[in-house]
């Protein structure tokens, strides 16, 4: 066809519409593109530091030089049974009055993974999702994705606010298929819902017959080391609670391996979801943790990115302090990675400041990003983590001039 005749539209699904993609995600491509040095405070990533690399290279080496033809080859679609004993072992470490069945337990591509696979098992078309406001911006897409309507339902210092879910759902006079949320050092919040409104949620989950999809890459990040039950283990193991995990935030996201915790009665139907987007999770990698997690460094591991972490946290809010005392307000996250800022003045556009930020060499994710109706215009999500103290604060005063 000659280059000056029109290319008849393509026949795309219906449900392309709804695929909108991340700008977390997106910012990656982004940052590579430019052409000077920016502290990335964008990306919800470990810090480099924070990597295990020494010791994931000495496992590998083990692993990779013993000629094993079998490392190349297909892997159980429900995960290796190595790697699944050894998360088991993991799980009744870091909580030893939950009680997993194993057949609940499935390996995954990354917690993005789990996340599409509960979207495929319990949303239809026009099914009713209630997301937080803010939320994590790749959860509401991949509900979108499934064609969900979304009920952004507020935040505060303890996590979604149940009664206005109550009241939100009384007054549409339709109750949710799924109930979406990142209890725990939310994203890009911070804040960690409260047992009591996570005892609530669990009740009106089971009167609505909700399925509440609890997201939960940061669980095991609390700075002080102590941890608020999963909705998992607080609703006895309910059918209606499927948990998604991931080992990006805790050992490296590259990995991309996590798994789900859910009901035993729904492991052949996540078996066939997988069968039909990419057969099995990457086995050499799944391998490479099942070395991680036998070696039995976890736990060690898990204390040094507790205590690297509340120091950069702490970094951070002494450099908001210092350059944004009087003029904005911000959480304080007990564990995981973020900081959520907002501006007293309603007229602040972060996404103004993103583009000149970047100019400056400061990346960060403007508020509307994490909200489906482009709330949080004020706002913005600051990634601690992924930053040295000094890089913290010289990223903090780029932005502040």
């Amino acid at each position: 066809m000659s280059a000056d005749v029109a290319s008849p539209a393509l026949p795309l699904a219906g449900r392309a519409s709804g695929l909108v993609g991340s700008i977390i995600d997106s910012s990656t491509s982004l940052l590579d593109s430019l052409d000077h040095p920016v502290i990335n405070f964008a990306m919800g990533s470990p810090a480099a530091s924070a990597i295990p690399t020494a010791e994931l290279a000495r496992i590998s080496a083990e692993l990779f030089t013993q000629g094993r033809v079998d490392l190349y080859g297909y892997a159980a679609s429900e995960g290796d049974p190595g790697l699944l004993d050894a998360i088991m072992a993991l799980m009744a470490e870091c909580d030893p009055e939950d009680r997993p069945d194993p057949e609940g337990i499935v390996v995954t591509a990354g917690g993005m993974q789990g996340l599409d696979i509960a979207a495929k098992l319990f949303i239809d078309p026009g099914s009713l999702v209630v997301v937080e406001s803010p939320t994590y911006t790749n959860g509401s897409a991949v509900a979108l994705s499934y064609q969900a309507r979304l009920l952004e339902i507020g935040t505060d210092a303890e996590g979604m606010d149940i009664d206005a879910l109550e009241r939100e759902v009384d007054r549409l006079g339709e109750t949710p298929r799924v109930i979406y949320t990142v209890p725990t050092f939310q994203n890009p919040s911070g804040t960690t819902m409260s047992v009591p409104r996570r005892l609530r949620l669990i009740e009106l989950a089971r009167r609505w017959g909700s399925v509440i999809i609890e997201d939960d890459p940061y669980g095991l990040l609390a700075f002080d080391g102590s941890g608020v039950p999963s909705l998992r283990r607080l609703s006895g193991r309910d059918p209606l609670v499927f948990t998604v995990r991931t080992f990006s935030k805790i050992l490296a996201p590259g990995l991309r391996v996590g798994w789900v915790d859910c009901d035993p009665s729904l492991k052949q139907l996540i078996i066939s979801a997988k069968q039909a987007m990419d057969t099995c999770t990457n086995y050499p990698m799944q391998k490479l943790v099942q070395g991680y997690l036998e070696a039995g460094l976890m736990a060690d591991h898990l204390a040094d990115l507790r205590e690297q972490y509340r120091v950069r946290k702490e970094a951070m809010q002494q450099g908001l302090s210092r350059y944004f005392g009087g003029r904005a307000s911000w959480t304080d996250p007990a564990g995981g990675f973020f900081e959520w800022v907002t501006f007293d003045d309603p007229t602040v556009d972060c996404s103004e400041m993103f583009r000149t930020g970047l100019d400056a060499g400061v990346a960060f994710i403007p508020g509307a990003a994490f909200s489906p109706s482009g709330r949080f215009t004020n706002s913005m999500r600051l990634c601690f983590a992924s930053q040295t103290v000094e890089n913290i604060d010289l990223g903090l005063s780029r932005l502040a001039a």
